[in-house]
Order: C-alpha cells, then structure tokens, then sequence
C-alpha cells in the first residue's frame, strides 16, 4: 500500500512524471550528438584554418600538404582569390571567425637549408671530410626564425597544445629530412644512402572481445554518463514530495497509522526504484534503435544488459537514499529543489560525467573517488568497454549500496531525534 500511494502521488503529477522520463533522452541524444565527432577518426567536422605563405618555399608546400591531408583541418589561403595577409588574419581570428591562423615567414625554406648545410659543413670539417676552404666559404649568418600563431581568444589551451605539437612536428621531420640529405651530399652523393623512415613507431594495442577491437564511441561513453545523470535527478521530485507530505499535514497522518517510518520509505524506495530502472532501459532503447537513425553508432549491450541493469539497480538506490536523506532535513520545496539539483550536478561534474577524471587536478582526482556518480560510472565502463565481470563490479556496487544504507540511515535517525524533540 505504501508503494500504491506513491504511485498515486506520481500519477496526480502527469506533466512532471513526463517530463522525467522525456528530459533525460532528449538530453542524452543532444550531447551525444555533439561529441560524436571528437570519437571519429574519418568523418570529422574540419575545422578551417587560415594559412600566410610569405615563403613560397618546400617547408611552407610540405605543411600546406600536410595539413591539407589532415582529417581535422580544412586550409583556407584565400579571401576572395586573394591571399591572405597576416593583418587580415589577425583581424579575421582575434574577431572569433576562425580559430587559428598559421603565419609562415619570408625564407625559411632557404634559411632552414642554409643554416643545415652550415652545420653539417662544420661536422663533416672537423671529422677530416671536406677542406677547410668549404667551410670558411659560408660565412652568412642564419637568424632564427618564428612561424606566428594565432588563435581565437575562446579557443581551449589543450586545442592551442595540440596544434602547436602537430606544426612542430610537421617542421622537424622536414628538418630531419634536410639534414639527412646535406649529410649525403656532403659525403658524396650516391655513397651515402641514409634510411630516412622513422626508426621508431608507434602501435596501438586494443583489447578485443570475440577477435573483435574494442573501439571506444561517443555512444558508450555519453549512454553511461548522462543515464546516471538521469537517475540521480530522482532526487528532486523524491524530495520535494517527502517536503509536500510534511507542509499538507500528509506525513503526520502516516505516522498514526501502525506501520514504522521504514515501511514509508521502503514504498518510496520501490517506486522511485522502478522510475530509475525505467529510465534506464529507455535510454538503453534509445541508444540501440534511434541512434543508428541520427548517424551515430549504436550501442552494443550484447551479453552485457544483466549486468549494466545491476549497476542501474544500485545506482537508483544510492540516488534514492540521497533523495530520502535531502527530503527529511529540507523544511520547505524551496530548500529541496535548488539543493538538490545543485548538488546533483556538483556531484556529476566531480564524478567525471562532464570532465575525465584523469584530466582533473590531483585533488580534484582524490574527491571525485567520493562521488557515487564516479562509482557507478567507472562500473558502466567495466562493463562497456573493460568486459569486465560482476566479480570486477562488486566494489562499485558494494559503494553505492553502503551510499543508500548511511544516507537512509541518517535520514531514519534525523527523523526519530526530530520527533523525539
């Protein structure tokens, strides 16, 4: 009976029992739309770039190529079939149009090369290659030289580091190059053929299920993330209701009856329980059936829905005690409702739904292992993308229940101290 009224309760509210289960998919499909292309390697959104060629030489030709090879980048040289110049460029970035603008000085194809051949001439003098006349005959002295880049004031510092480490490394392996083939001209030409591939290369090992390469998607990261966001905003309405029982006189009548205040809060603990887990399997739905339909790649749960239902179960019961918890101390709707979608969403952005928790700051790391949203997101991952096992899980899940235990019980506990007094 103690769920039936629960249920009754919900069923008075139709707009805000719609509103709980449309809110969360319209919201998981938006944010998984927008973060679908940082997962694909192919079909990434290029972003344009201007590029100043005041050097018309190979290092400018080989970056230009480079670049315009590139899955990420689209280069722009011309406004109007007219170039570029560095003002127009500045003005064009610092005015939010375009994100970065690449300005490649006057020489440094030329200089580059001379500044090489300088150094290699020295080497191969001093080692008794060549005559000291070679040498003494390059006396022109190479400046250093800067390529300028500008970025939009809004971009992100990690965007900044990224592109700076891509043209850095573009130019070193046109340095190298060049070094290699002065070297060879230095030494004779056709007597001195120099391996020029990288000697040292790089190779992804991915785990795979099956013979198959697991490889991670916005979908299996997003679905995960924004399901336990969804979950845990139970607590509003949870709480707000037990606020609701308590100003209509509603909780005190309860409380005439022969029942214990455990029985209540076992009603409400299996309704809402039933909303998260209906939540859940609709998001799941969602990610299965309408993804493919939007572009974007669906989720795989193949052998894996038992046990991601578990972690839903008891993600839903740490929500749930969290909301028990908040709709006992809160007086009034205005208390609960601001609070407890604040901390719903400070317990989300600690948590890693927003940000990695790898990319947080060391104490920041060390908070978020407190947040229940990182617990049952790192057992989702475990599941997704770790193919791991309901033996691996068990600390998750045994954190979250310990969660939904303290927090019931510090509610159960407030409450007998508050009558008592």
């Amino acid at each position: 009976m103690s769920v039936y009224k629960e249920f009754l309760l919900l069923k008075r509210d139709m707009g805000g029992v719609v509103t709980l289960f449309l809110m969360p998919l319209v919201l998981i499909i938006t944010v998984t739309l927008i973060q679908d292309s940082t997962y694909k390697k192919g079909e990434q959104v290029k972003i344009p770039i201007l590029l100043v060629d005041y050097d018309n030489g190979k290092v400018s030709k080989t970056l230009f190529d480079n670049l315009k090879k590139s899955d990420v980048f689209s280069v722009v040289t011309a406004f109007n079939n007219k170039k570029i110049t560095e003002a127009e460029a500045k003005e064009a970035v610092f005015s939010g149009k375009y994100q970065m603008a690449i300005i490649i000085p006057s020489h440094l194809s030329r200089d580059l090369q001379a500044k090489i051949d300088q150094n290699v001439q020295k080497i191969v003098s001093s080692l008794g290659f060549s005559d000291s006349m070679a040498t003494k005959s390059v006396a022109k002295i190479v400046n250093q030289k800067e390529v300028k880049l500008y970025f939009d004031p809004a971009v992100q510092l990690s965007f900044r580091s990224g592109v700076m480490n891509a043209i850095d490394k573009m130019i070193s392996q046109i340095e190298t190059k060049s070094i290699y083939t002065s070297f060879q001209d230095e030494l004779g030409g056709e007597n001195a053929q120099f391996e020029q591939k990288s000697f040292i290369t790089f190779k992804e090992i991915i785990p795979k299920i099956n013979d198959k390469e697991i490889l991670p998607n916005s979908v299996q990261h997003n679905v995960p993330a924004w399901t336990l966001f969804a979950v845990f905003f139970i607590v509003i309405p949870l709480s707000i209701n037990m606020v609701k029982e308590k100003t209509q006189g509603t909780f005190v009548r309860l409380r005439t009856n022969p029942v214990s205040n455990r029985i209540v809060l076992a009603g409400k603990t299996v309704m809402y329980l039933i909303i998260c887990l209906i939540q859940f399997y609709m998001m799941i739905a969602v990610a299965i059936f309408l993804f493919p339909h939007l572009g974007l790649p669906p989720l795989n749960v193949e052998g894996n829905l038992i046990l991601m239902s578990i972690v839903a179960l008891f993600s839903g019961l740490a929500a749930i005690g969290f909301g028990i918890l908040l709709g006992t101390i809160a007086k009034t709707q205005e208390q609960s409702a601001p609070f407890g979608a604040t901390s719903v969403i400070i317990l989300a952005a600690i948590g890693g739904v927003w940000v990695p928790v790898f990319a947080m700051p060391k104490v920041m790391q060390v908070i978020a292992q407190s947040s229940p949203m990182n617990w049952g997101l790192e057992a989702f991952y475990d599941v997704l993308l770790r193919n791991g096992s309901l033996l691996d899980l068990l600390p998750e899940l045994f954190l979250l229940f310990l969660f939904f235990i303290v927090t019931t019980s510090l509610a159960l506990l407030y409450d007998k101290k508050k009558r008592a007094v």
